[in-house]
C-alpha cells in the first residue's frame, strides 16, 4: 500500500468543545486519554474505569461484526441474521437498544456520552435511532488509529488511479452517463451524454443506488418506493474558510457541540428543520499537513449535520447562508476568538449544490441513514435484485458511508463479482 497511498497518524484524534467547559481531546495513547478525565466533574478514576467498560463492550460488539458484516461482505438482514443466529438468540450484538442508550448505561458524564453518540458522524446519522451495535466504531478509531491521507483524500484517488495503470485498465474521464441500458434481467452497456455507446458484460455503479435507478435505468415509481427504506442519510453545508491568522486552539479534526445534543438530533432527523444551535465537525488540516495553507495562514473546513433536500421543506438558500453565520458565532463562542474577522475567502456547498455536483440522494452525504426502524441499520446490497449483472458500491451500499467503509464496499462488491461471474 505505501507505494501508492502514504498514511499518517493524527493525535489528538479529536478535540471537542463545548461552551464554558474545557476542550477534551481523545487519544489513542491510554496515559494520554486517562489524563483527559481529570478535566471532567466529579472522579476522574471513575469516568476512566467507565470509558474503559464502553470500550470492552464496543470492541465485542466490533468483534462480532467484523466476522460476518466487514469480513464477509453480508448484504441483507437474511445473511445477517443466519451468519449472526446464535450470537443473536445469546443476546451477544447489541441491537434492542439504540446507541445513545446502550452509551448512557455504561457513562456517566454527560459531556463523554456526546462525544461517544456523535462517533455516528461517520455515517451521517442519529444515535437517537441507530441500532446499540454501531457503537463499535470508536473502538475502531482508539484501537486502530485515525489517519490522514498525506497531500489530502485525493491523493487515494491518485494512487488507485496509478494501480490501475500499472494493470492496463483503461479509464474514460470526462464521460458523462446519461443512461444504462437493458434488455430483460440484463444490463447491457452504457449511453453517453454525447449519444455514444459503449457495452458492458458487467456494470459496476459508484452512484447512489436510487439515484442511479430512477436516473440511468429510468424504473418505475413503484419499484422505487420498495427502495424507501434506505433513506438519505443527513446532509450539511460545507463551509471552507481561509483565515489571515491561524487558529492555534483547533487540532486536525475537532468537534463543537450543541449544548442539547438529543435536541439536535430531533431538529434534524425526526423534524427535518435547520438547527438553530447546531454541533460542528471542523477540520484544520496543517495540523497534520503544513502545505494545506501558506504559511501563517488556516484553511478550515465547517460541517454541520443538516436534512436532506426534501419537497416542500421551506428551506432557501438564504437558510442555508443564516446557518453558516450560526456556525461561525457558534465556534467563536467555544474559544475561536476572532475568526469571523480572520476570514479572507470562503466558499459554500448546500445540499442542492452536493446533489448537483455528486448525483447524491437528495444531497446526502453519507449515503444511506442508518436507522433501526427503517432498515434496521442496513444500507442497500451491492447486488441489484433487478438485474443479474449490475453491482453498486459506494456509501449508500453496505457496509455504508465513510472513506474506509467505501473502500471496503468496493473490496467487497468484487469479491461477489469473482463468486457469481467466476473467469474461464
Amino acid at each position: 500500500m505505501d507505494d501508492y497511498v502514504q498514511l499518517d497518524l493524527v493525535t489528538p484524534q479529536w478535540r471537542n468543545f463545548f461552551e464554558n467547559s474545557p476542550t477534551l481531546d481523545l487519544y489513542q495513547e491510554p496515559d494520554r486519554m486517562k489524563a483527559e478525565f481529570s478535566k471532567l466533574p466529579g472522579d476522574a478514576e471513575k469516568h476512566w474505569q467507565e470509558f474503559q467498560s464502553f470500550l470492552d463492550y464496543a470492541r465485542e460488539q466490533y468483534g462480532i461484526i467484523n466476522t460476518g458484516y466487514f469480513s464477509e461482505g453480508l448484504d441483507t438482514l437474511w445473511e445477517f441474521f443466519w451468519h449472526y443466529k446464535a450470537q443473536l438468540f445469546a443476546g451477544k450484538i447489541d441491537y434492542k437498544g439504540s446507541m445513545a442508550d446502550s452509551i448512557a448505561s455504561r457513562i456517566s458524564d454527560p459531556k463523554m456520552r456526546m462525544i461517544l453518540e456523535y462517533f455516528i458522524k461517520y455515517v451521517g446519522s442519529s444515535a437517537l435511532d441507530s441500532p446499540g451495535y454501531m457503537n463499535l466504531m470508536p473502538i475502531i478509531q482508539f484501537d486502530y488509529g485515525l489517519w490522514y491521507v498525506r497531500g489530502g483524500m485525493y491523493n487515494l484517488a491518485k494512487g488507485l488511479g496509478k494501480l490501475i495503470d500499472e494493470m492496463g485498465i483503461k479509464v474514460h474521464l470526462n464521460s458523462d452517463v446519461s443512461a444504462i441500458e437493458k434488455s430483460g434481467k440484463q444490463v447491457t452497456g452504457l449511453r453517453f451524454s454525447d449519444g455514444s455507446k459503449h457495452e458492458c458484460d458487467i456494470i459496476v455503479s459508484n452512484m447512489e443506488v436510487i439515484p442511479c435507478y430512477e436516473q440511468l435505468l429510468n424504473e418505475p415509481q413503484k419499484f422505487i418506493k420498495k427502495l424507501e427504506k434506505f433513506a438519505p442519510a443527513c446532509s450539511g453545508i460545507v463551509l471552507h474558510i481561509g483565515t489571515d491568522k491561524i487558529h492555534s486552539k483547533l487540532a486536525h479534526h475537532n468537534f463543537f457541540y450543541s449544548e442539547n445534543q438529543h435536541k439536535h438530533f430531533e431538529t434534524v432527523f425526526h423534524k427535518k428543520q435547520l438547527p438553530d444551535d447546531p454541533t460542528l465537525y471542523v477540520v484544520a488540516p496543517t495540523r497534520t499537513d503544513p502545505s494545506k495553507a501558506p504559511e501563517g495562514f488556516d484553511n478550515i473546513k465547517i460541517l454541520p449535520h443538516i436534512p436532506p433536500l426534501e419537497e416542500g421543506s421551506g428551506i432557501t438558500h438564504e437558510d442555508y447562508v443564516a446557518l453558516k453565520d450560526r456556525c461561525i458565532d457558534k465556534m467563536e463562542r467555544c474559544g475561536i476568538t476572532g475568526l469571523r474577522d480572520s476570514i479572507i475567502t470562503e466558499d459554500l456547498l448546500t445540499p442542492i449544490d452536493i446533489e448537483r455536483m455528486y448525483s447524491s440522494n437528495k444531497g446526502s452525504i453519507y449515503g444511506v441513514v442508518t436507522d433501526w426502524k427503517k432498515n434496521y441499520g442496513f444500507k442497500a446490497p451491492k447486488t441489484s435484485s433487478q438485474y443479474d449483472n449490475l453491482y453498486f458500491t459506494g456509501a449508500s451500499t453496505n457496509p455504508g458511508g465513510g472513506m474506509p467503509m467505501v473502500v471496503l464496499s468496493g473490496q467487497k462488491c468484487a469479491d461477489r463479482i469473482i463468486k457469481q461471474h467466476p473467469i474461464g
